[in-house]
């Protein structure tokens, strides 16, 4: 599978000092994407991010001029997190970090809210199906969730 979009910046590692900038990038994208979320989840979620999960996560970033556009964030083999600041999707960058995280940290798996109809068709296109569905995220909030594998 080729990696490398040359349009594409390459793919970064992360250190703890970018766990503020990612939070930003998380909290702009859900702004543009997760319109089912209401300003209180946000803030719900937002110090998790910051504070918990990132740190939790093998974490991988598109940046340019030092600024990051997007980041993808890998546990166990499933894409966690994968989001990209508004102003840089559609630039082939989610696609570049999701084949990324297949080839170099061999994710195979994804949870995507099924009310983001954008990202669920990111997924589909890109070689994930639909191997099940949850009524409740991962925190047990009202979000359900589609459980997408790699097509074997």
């Amino acid at each position: 599978m080729h990696l490398l979009n040359p349009n594409v910046p390459p793919i970064d590692t992360i250190s703890p000092s970018d766990y503020q900038e990612l939070t930003a990038v998380w909290e702009a994208s859900v702004r543009a994407t997760h319109h089912f979320l209401e300003e209180k989840d946000i803030q719900f979620f937002k110090p998790l991010i910051l504070n918990e999960f990132l740190a939790q996560l093998e974490v991988r970033c598109v940046r340019e001029n030092s600024k990051i556009l997007g980041f993808v964030g890998i546990a166990d083999g499933k894409v966690e997190m994968l989001f990209l600041h508004p102003d840089a999707r559609g630039k082939g960058i989610g696609k570049q970090l999701l084949r990324y995280a297949i080839s170099e940290l061999n994710a195979t798996e994804v949870d995507v809210n099924e009310q983001n109809d954008k990202a669920v068709g990111f997924y589909l296109h890109n070689g994930f199906v639909v191997e099940s569905r949850s009524e409740l995220d991962g925190m047990g909030k009202p979000f359900p969730l589609l459980h997408m594998g790699l097509k074997k």
